[in-house]
């Protein structure tokens, strides 16, 4: 059977930039176990298929695949849709929906200009937790580093999680960042069996207005580098606002990512703090439509 499916780049303003996505946006008739296959054959960073709301309070229902697994959250692949089903009329232009994910419930509001949406933010279904990094020499081993280049004043690395767990890791400076590769017998004996097998490495040192630019790599989900990745800046928003103002307030950074692929990247990462407690993480960008097309997908 034939279904219909749209690419877009998300966390850009210009197609080729930012993180490739591909969007079923009526998969009711794609049987669940065919659903791996699809994303495997696009071979894209996340494909999503949308079906109908499981709760009064859903706008949809979102599963959301890697070509090798089947993801609980993920930023870019919500933010992405929700763009997408504005540009066809599925929902408005403005305003606020719930996609039922893995994790449970995502708000996320919408905002147009022009007659087109524009923006998407989601909102973290959960508030980030957080575990131990391995010890510095061996995230050193891990990216192919000296141990003098991994740290930054004020940041050291620790497991966060807002959905999806990410070693969050700073490095020293652009330099190193630039270099860092995956080495994957060390990943194999350091992460493959860890809570946080992903790594998501950062410098405050950017050369640019963002705050930040970063990096994802994530062999556990099949991916050797993301060039944009929201469930990651989730967590990094979650990191970041434990070791920003303990004033209560909203707290804004912008990441950018992807630079070294050759497909920038913008994250607009928040954190509300109450009581100097985290109380909600919310990460946004744009998206463009690239394409569409139609596959074949078997019922068996």
């Amino acid at each position: 059977m034939r279904h219909r499916y749209f690419t877009l780049d998300v966390f850009t303003d210009r197609v080729f930039g930012g993180n490739p996505l591909a969007v079923f946006p009526d998969a009711r008739e794609i049987p669940a176990a065919q659903m791996q296959r699809a994303a495997r054959e696009l071979n894209l960073s996340e494909t999503v298929f949308v079906r109908p709301p499981e709760t009064a309070e859903g706008t949809r229902r979102l599963r959301i695949f890697t070509p090798g697994v089947e993801l609980p959250f993920a930023g870019h692949p919500t933010v992405g849709t929700a763009i997408l089903l504005a540009m066809l009329g599925e929902v408005p232009l403005e305003g606020r929906l719930v996609f039922e994910e893995g994790v449970g419930p995502v708000p996320v509001t919408i905002r147009g200009r022009g007659g087109k949406p524009d923006f998407a933010q989601l909102s973290a279904a959960m508030l980030p937790e957080s575990r131990p990094a391995p010890a510095r020499g061996e995230i050193a081993a891990l990216l192919g580093l000296s141990a003098d280049e991994v740290g930054a004043e004020g940041y050291e690395a620790e497991a966060v999680s807002c959905g999806v767990p990410f070693l969050i890791t700073p490095l020293r400076d652009l330099d190193a960042l630039g270099r860092a590769r995956v080495d994957p017998s060390v990943w194999q004996r350091l992460l493959a069996d860890a809570w946080a097998p992903h790594v998501y490495v950062f410098t405050p040192e950017t050369g640019s207005a963002a705050d930040f630019r970063a990096r994802m790599f994530a062999p556990a989900m099949g991916i050797v580098e993301d060039p944009a990745t929201g469930g990651a800046a989730s967590a990094f928003a979650g990191y970041l606002a434990t070791r920003g103002a303990s004033t209560d307030g909203t707290l804004r950074w912008t990441v950018e990512q992807g630079i070294e692929m050759g497909r920038p990247s913008t994250l607009f990462l928040e954190a509300d703090k109450s009581g100097g407690a985290v109380t909600a993480i919310r990460v946004g960008g744009s998206a463009v439509l690239v394409g569409e097309g139609w596959m074949e997908i078997p019922e068996e």
